[in-house]
């Protein structure tokens, strides 16, 4: 892991000193870095549960079902035996983006010049029956913790800092629905109108509370989350953005690459079926909006969330998603 981030530090210093980095990019891909103290929503991290006693924040949401956990907790780590209390909160964990623009970075301010290659330019269009949308998407190891240094002695939580994890423009199954399938061949089960009829559920589910886990396939009033490609029927773009944003979420759980944090308190685990609840979401470019879990039907949030002409924080069309993962541990003494 460590060679991997040395490597990377390496090329994108190469890359930007090189050329290959255009910093505030053209007009269509027009953005600032991240501002950690403004851009994020840090009521995000509420409540927080020490022993029972949990500690509500101005989001005005709750922990989802799994989120009480016992008071008391017992946990064999490695070798070390842990007896204390179960401590929960959420993490601000990822960034993702869904991008017009390819190689466009608006949580960072950058586009790369890659050239010719891999160029996917997102769509759009709309009919009288269906809308078309197709994005890019990249996912960032983003963890605000340990970046700021604090909370860094939670031995439930995976240590990882910033990091560039995901390339939609690499990964030939996000740009062929048919690749996405073949990967993938459990979406073929949830194609048909009874298994998308069960999202209205989901969708109700999420207007005053969390989306219901055993629907996994579905992303609430956002669609369907297969196939884990760019392309989905949607007749609203921020609505299509955000049910891209969480495709990328699932595939990263599905492919084992993101842990849960928020089911056993003695350590993240790996879950091929995501927990929807684990999540929860607030747009940051173009414009900041309100925290939200996964799925909540657009018109609740959408409006004025994707102006024509962008703002200062970046271009339209291009969107960057900060994701708050659930966590749950078990702290105390350690022997």
């Amino acid at each position: 892991m460590k060679r991997a981030k040395i490597l990377f530090i390496i090329t994108f210093f190469f890359t930007v000193f090189s050329g290959g980095v255009v910093f505030g990019a053209d007009d269509l891909c027009r953005g600032s870095f991240i501002n950690p103290l403004t851009d994020i929503r840090w009521e995000g991290i509420f409540p927080i549960r020490i022993a029972g006693v949990e500690v509500k924040g101005p989001a005005g949401m709750d922990n989802p079902d799994s989120g009480s956990g016992s008071v008391l907790c017992f946990c064999k780590r490695g070798i070390k035996f842990t007896i204390g209390v179960t401590v929960s909160y959420w993490n601000p964990a990822r960034i993702v983006e869904t991008t017009k623009i390819p190689w466009c970075f608006p949580t960072l301010g950058m586009k790369l010049n890659i050239g010719d290659h891999w160029k996917h330019t997102g769509t759009y269009s709309s009919g009288a029956d269906e809308g078309y949308t197709f994005t890019n998407a990249h996912n960032l190891i983003f963890n605000l913790f340990d970046i700021l240094n604090i909370f860094i002695d939670i031995p439930c939580v995976p240590h990882e800092g910033f990091d560039i994890a995901y390339f939609s423009e690499l990964d030939p199954s996000w740009n062929s629905d048919s690749v996405a399938y073949f990967l993938n061949p459990e979406a073929l089960l949830f194609a048909n109108p009874t298994a998308q009829l069960a999202c209205v559920a989901d969708s109700s589910a999420t207007v005053a509370g969390w989306p219901i886990d055993s629907l996994f396939w579905c992303a609430g009033g956002w669609g369907s989350v297969y196939p884990f490609s760019g392309h989905n029927i949607n007749s609203d773009y921020t609505r299509g953005n955000a049910l891209n944003m969480a495709r990328v979420l699932y595939r990263n759980a599905r492919i084992g690459v993101m842990w849960d944090t928020g089911i056993d308190e003695c350590g993240a685990v790996i879950t091929p079926v995501w927990v929807k609840s684990h999540f929860k979401v607030h747009q940051i470019k173009p414009v900041r909006g309100p925290i939200m879990p996964i799925g909540r039907p657009s018109v609740l949030w959408e409006e004025s969330k994707n102006p024509p002409g962008g703002t200062l924080k970046g271009a339209a069309d291009n969107f960057s998603w900060e994701v708050f993962k659930f966590v749950k541990c078990c702290m105390g003494y350690s022997e």
